[in-house]
């Protein structure tokens, strides 16, 4: 019966490489317990046994650890998000009333809005993007 544990073994560890959730490779793990068991007994229970309780006890032990490394705490804002919080400089005067103006942040040209005007040249921080357009704020 041997073979057949290693069989299932190689079936979940390839499965595993198709899959993201390192999920099936403890069963896989599992079935090589089993496959040990095999060696001394002839009792496919035992072996059923030895399978499913090492397969559930890595799972359930294994899953925080792979919570904490998979796990990602700080992310990067990127595209549109990835301004907000960075300084530039008006281009074109902002006028909150005609909601026109832009500014230039890291090299790239934006339309911009603001709760007040402020002439060009002024330096300004973007608060938050709606839209296309950059609220800034003047600093």
């Amino acid at each position: 019966m041997w073979i057949g544990w290693l069989i299932i073994a190689g079936i979940c560890f390839v499965i595993e490489i198709y899959t993201i959730g390192f999920f099936v490779f403890w069963f896989g793990v599992g079935a090589l317990f089993a496959l040990l068991v095999s060696l001394f007994t002839d009792s496919l229970f035992i072996q059923a046994i030895v399978f499913i309780v090492s397969s559930s006890l890595l799972l359930l032990l294994t899953k925080p650890i792979m919570k904490k490394i998979g796990k990602d705490t700080k992310t990067t804002p990127t595209n549109v998000y990835g301004i907000i919080g960075k300084e530039g400089f008006v281009i074109e005067d902002i006028e909150n009333v005609n909601c026109s103006g832009k500014i230039k942040v890291n090299g790239e040209v934006w339309s911009a809005t603001s709760s007040d005007n402020i002439k060009k040249d002024t330096k300004v921080k973007v608060i938050n993007v709606k839209g296309v357009k950059a609220e800034v704020e003047q600093i």
